[in-house]
């Protein structure tokens, strides 16, 4: 029998990547929208993923519900705050509960706990995003909207072991990442979810997060129009770059993942981490990210070809 999930938000632009990953995969979507009965839906599925945002709005009651149901719960946010309450509120769920298992979030997560390996804590984390370039779909502008206005202006980064707030300009330096991408402009202390993310299964006090400096313009001068496709998958022709750093005791490890699409990439990884979950492993009940419910390097060589990691 084919396992179903319910898919809230499966008409947005991440939720139909995530339909089709669902339905490669041999399952069956089941797709929600906006006031749909998540009680009636959810007892008859197996799982939920949540790609429905803001996450603000739709998180904490899809989880209730399938909490009710007694279903895994995963989503897609990149929303800090929202990752955050999730740990804070559904640590002891009876069901297990995978919050920002997307590229931010989840990805900085898997790479992150495979560069620590079998150090029991890391001092510094540096984590830096090369994008070729950013065309946010409506949802990422909407939802960039509404944390905005819930941080009242102010940054986030994450120091001294917790998420503190920020005022002013970030800084703008300088990243040299792998070839061909090489040295470039980025943005400082641009805080994505993987900093509320690793910190709850990872010993470190300072993540360091950078985003070349052309994406951020991207992003503050959102097109309308969004991501264009260029395949027939639908995928755009934006490439990504990710190095992740860590550094204790003297030593560094390094790990690098190259994509395309960041919107496209993220079905692979909340599909690979349902299908896992569904299949009994890293289904422990409560709250916990990728990196902490499973092994990152399985996991991420389960994502080739649409990942490519060093």
């Amino acid at each position: 029998m084919q396992q179903r999930v319910a898919v809230l938000g499966a008409g947005g632009h991440t939720g139909g990547f995530v339909v089709t990953e669902l339905r490669r995969r041999g399952m069956t979507p089941v797709p929600c929208g906006r006031g749909t009965d998540l009680d009636a839906v959810f007892a008859g599925v197996d799982a939920v993923i949540n790609c429905a945002g803001p996450f603000v709005a739709t998180a904490a009651p899809a989880i209730e519900a399938a909490i009710r149901a007694g279903i895994p719960y995963l989503d897609v946010t990149a929303e800090i705050e929202v990752v955050a309450d999730t740990f804070a509120a559904y640590a002891g769920a009876p069901v297990p509960i995978v919050p920002a298992a997307a590229f931010y979030g989840g990805l900085g997560d898997l790479l992150a706990t495979a560069a620590a390996g079998d150090w029991p804590a890391v001092e510094h984390l540096s984590i830096a995003y090369a994008l070729s370039s950013w065309h946010p779909t409506r949802g990422t502008t909407r939802t960039g909207r509404v944390s905005a206005q819930r941080r009242d202006g102010r940054r986030i980064a994450h120091t001294g072991g917790r998420l503190r707030h920020r005022t002013g300009e970030a800084p703008v330096t300088e990243w040299t990442f792998p070839a061909p991408v090489g040295a470039q402009p980025v943005v400082a202390e641009f805080t994505m979810a993987d900093s509320a993310t690793i910190p709850t299964h990872l010993d470190v006090p300072e993540i360091a997060t950078y985003m070349t400096r052309n994406a951020v313009q991207d992003l503050r001068a959102a097109d309308p129009a969004g991501p264009v496709a260029v395949d027939p998958d639908g995928r755009s022709a934006q490439t990504f770059l990710v190095e992740v750093v860590a550094r204790a005791g003297g030593e560094q490890r390094r790990t690098v993942a190259r994509g395309r699409d960041i919107y496209a990439v993220s079905a692979p990884l909340v599909v690979e981490a349902a299908a896992l979950v569904l299949a009994g492993t890293g289904d422990a009940p409560g709250v916990a990210s990728l990196g902490a419910r499973f092994d990152p390097k399985a996991f991420l060589g389960a994502l080739s070809p649409q990942l490519t990691v060093e």
